[in-house]
């Protein structure tokens, strides 16, 4: 969906990652955790960080500031998980996305997101939805479903494992 698309009040959740301000659509997500143990996964991307157990499933767990080209996010009082829907060829997947802090959900105009900027044919930026305009700051809002290839999604798996499937391996994994 672009901008173009977007014709009534919406509400998003609001996050930053290091400095900058991103928004998603609030449908998107399910619910905010507090930072809790992440379990790595051998030979999985560097931006998934792992997967973590929410209420017996095994949930896998993304660094959008590595997925963006930042450094990792690191553990503070404020990091929190987003736990989300994303759809991928029609099947959804549960993930989750470490944000370095939440802030509130916002409703945002039609009128005061504009499209994303176009910076040229190289670089993607289908995955950002438009960019909002709050006072006198901008927000990006992501287009969830765009911002991670197929053949990415793919790697952390279309339907998480429960917690019974993956045995007690689980537990004596490296923590990250």
């Amino acid at each position: 969906m672009s901008v173009e698309g977007i014709i009534e009040t919406k509400q998003y959740l609001s996050f930053k990652l290091e400095e900058e301000d991103f928004a998603l659509d609030i449908s998107k997500v399910r619910e905010v955790l507090d930072f809790t143990r992440v379990t790595k996964v051998p030979q999985t991307p560097e931006f998934m960080r792992g997967v973590i157990n929410l209420r017996g499933n095994v949930v896998p767990v993304v660094d959008l500031n590595m997925k963006f080209g930042k450094k990792t996010t690191e553990k503070t009082v404020n990091t929190r998980i987003i736990i989300g829907d994303i759809d991928v060829d029609g099947a959804e997947t549960v993930l989750g996305v470490l944000a370095d802090s939440v802030h509130e959900v916002m409703e945002l105009e039609p009128e005061y997101i504009e499209p994303a900027p176009k910076i040229g044919t190289r670089l993607n930026t289908d995955f950002i939805k438009g960019i909002g305009k709050r006072d006198e700051e901008f927000i990006m809002i992501l287009d969830i479903d765009k911002v991670f290839s197929v053949d990415e999604i793919a790697l952390v798996g279309r339907k998480a494992p429960t917690i019974s499937d993956l045995g007690e391996s689980l537990g004596s994994d490296a923590v990250v």
